[in-house]
């Protein structure tokens, strides 16, 4: 997501406009590749892809049911704002960084430290740099790579427990090509640093434009040595708008046999209206992660996308934390902490 705390998004709604031992019962050959791969990385350093699947280091599924959390905006509330988002029962907190391009620069030892309070708390931990959103040049991207080969101490040894969302929404253009060009540059770079984590990859388009999946994510998972890449499309107004659009993004990329997760997602936007209720209700049907936009903190006029309406989380958002948290398909009813927890 653009940053919530200084504007209306206007270049997004912009961009957006211009277009995520034996067994009696017989097995099917897809069945059987599935259980054959899930027996053969049991136990595996960390998570891996498997299809359209994510599994954790025990070989078992596991679908994200999580919540953002804007921590380089607001890193003194970290401790109020995990053990809000743990209460919650969420499997995974998505941690917004900065590569120190547009703001300060999260260093590795703070890093490391959110990584031991997300494990304490029993929550999977997505880290991404918002320094490129929504930025065309692959600079940006290279910068955000460099980063995490600088902080790569934080992620090697916590491949179980981290998983390495590269980029928030780089690029703010529908556009496939740049979007390839950019991943398949860097993912190699950061896997020749040593860093096995699954990696993420949010679609182009401010991050709603699923068909840059569709059109290039094959190219972007070949690209990694490991295999291990999977994907996200956020839904705003423009990619969660209705029922048809949501399960376009989503089919569209699982037809390619990639994972994808729902990265982030609000009930309305400047974009206009999300069927949010369809988000949750589609995710949870089909085996789908999803991590709602966002803890706290928004401003710029779009304060409505608060979950919470203080960081320890004593109150929820009618419109919005309620449904998320506590509504039918909502975190409270889904969510299944992660094996390696137990």
């Amino acid at each position: 997501m653009k940053p919530r705390f200084l504007s209306l998004l206007t270049a997004f709604i912009l961009a957006a406009g211009l277009s995520a031992c034996s067994n009696d019962t017989p097995q099917t050959s897809s069945e059987n590749d599935i259980n054959s791969s899930s027996q053969q990385q049991t136990n595996a350093e960390g998570f891996y892809v498997d299809g359209t699947k994510l599994y954790d280091a025990n070989g078992n599924e596991f679908i994200m049911r999580g919540i953002n959390h804007a921590h380089t905006w607001f890193k003194n509330d970290l401790d109020m704002a995990l053990e809000g988002i743990e209460n919650t029962g969420a499997n995974t907190v998505r941690i917004v960084l900065s590569d120190g391009g547009q703001w300060q620069k999260d260093s590795v030892e703070e890093v490391k430290s959110i990584v031991d309070k997300c494990i304490e708390r029993k929550m999977i931990a997505v880290l991404e740099v918002h320094d490129a959103t929504g930025i065309d040049d692959i600079a940006s991207l290279e910068a955000a790579a460099d980063y995490w080969v600088e902080i790569k101490d934080a992620l090697i040894g916590n491949e179980k427990y981290v998983i390495l969302n590269i980029a928030n929404e780089w690029t703010g253009t529908w556009d496939s090509v740049l979007w390839q060009e950019g991943y398949t540059k860097v993912i190699p770079e950061i896997r020749d640093a040593g860093i096995k984590n699954t990696i993420l990859v949010d679609a182009g388009g401010w991050g709603q434009y699923g068909k840059s999946i569709e059109d290039s994510g094959k190219a972007v998972f070949e690209s990694d040595p490991l295999k291990n890449t999977m994907f996200a499309v956020h839904m705003y107004g423009t990619a969660g708008k209705n029922q048809n659009t949501i399960k376009s993004n989503l089919d569209g990329v699982r037809n390619q046999n990639l994972c994808v997760i729902v990265g982030e997602f609000g009930y309305t936007h400047t974009d206009g209206d999300v069927d949010e209720e369809y988000i949750l209700k589609y995710c949870q049907e089909q085996g789908i992660g999803y991590i709602a936009w966002s803890w706290k903190g928004n401003g710029g006029g779009v304060e409505y996308l608060d979950l919470a309406d203080d960081w320890l989380g004593q109150g929820l958002s009618s419109d919005w934390g309620e449904v998320v948290i506590n509504g039918k398909n909502g975190i409270k009813e889904t969510s299944k902490v992660c094996s390696v927890f137990e």
